[in-house]
């Protein structure tokens, strides 16, 4: 079992009953699942940038990334329906306690100036959405080897009802919030 499993079970859900009156610990919210995306605009012309992108978000998460293509066609981007526009991948289990383990502890100190992540990225439903500029904050990113420095959001998807819910559940899970 993961650190963070285990102090999702002996930390976090007791504070949580306490805090906010559950009477059953089912009741305490949990992550579900994370997503990751990188949106490659450029993947039009270049089909290398999905390459170095699929590489990168594998290396990251530890699974293969799987291709996101374009629903509907734009004449301005010069974007046809079914071309390749990003990767994403799916994180549940262990897995995603693992990768949000080492976002938290070891990717997000490492960004420059960081003050925490934003307060207000939830969603209403209890999610929270966090974007992070450069890929190369997370260890496994070898500099020399990268061709871009890219983006890629993260959305925590958790069984909180509310937003004060998923707030403190994501506080009590170690997320540096920024002070308002």
């Amino acid at each position: 079992m993961s650190r963070l499993k285990e102090r999702y079970l002996h930390e976090v859900v007791p504070a949580m009953m306490r805090g906010h009156g559950y009477k059953n610990p089912m009741q305490v919210p949990e992550l579900e699942k994370l997503v990751l995306n990188i949106s490659l605009g450029e993947a039009i012309q270049n089909q290398r940038a999905l390459e170095a992108a699929t590489n990168d978000l594998a290396l990251i998460t530890g699974q293969r990334p799987v291709i996101t293509r374009a629903k509907r066609p734009i004449a301005s981007f010069k974007l046809r329906a079914g071309m390749a526009i990003g990767v994403m991948v799916t994180l549940r289990g262990q897995r995603m306690y693992e990768f949000f383990d080492r976002l938290v502890n070891a990717a997000l100190p490492r960004v420059r100036d960081f003050q925490g992540v934003p307060r207000k990225a939830f969603d209403g439903q209890g999610n929270y959405t966090l974007g992070i500029k450069e890929q190369i904050i997370f260890p496994e990113i070898d500099y020399d080897k990268i061709d871009k420095i890219r983006g890629l959001q993260v959305s925590v998807i958790t069984t909180a009802r509310t937003d004060e819910e998923a707030r403190s559940l994501l506080e009590l899970m170690g997320v540096p919030f920024s002070r308002e």
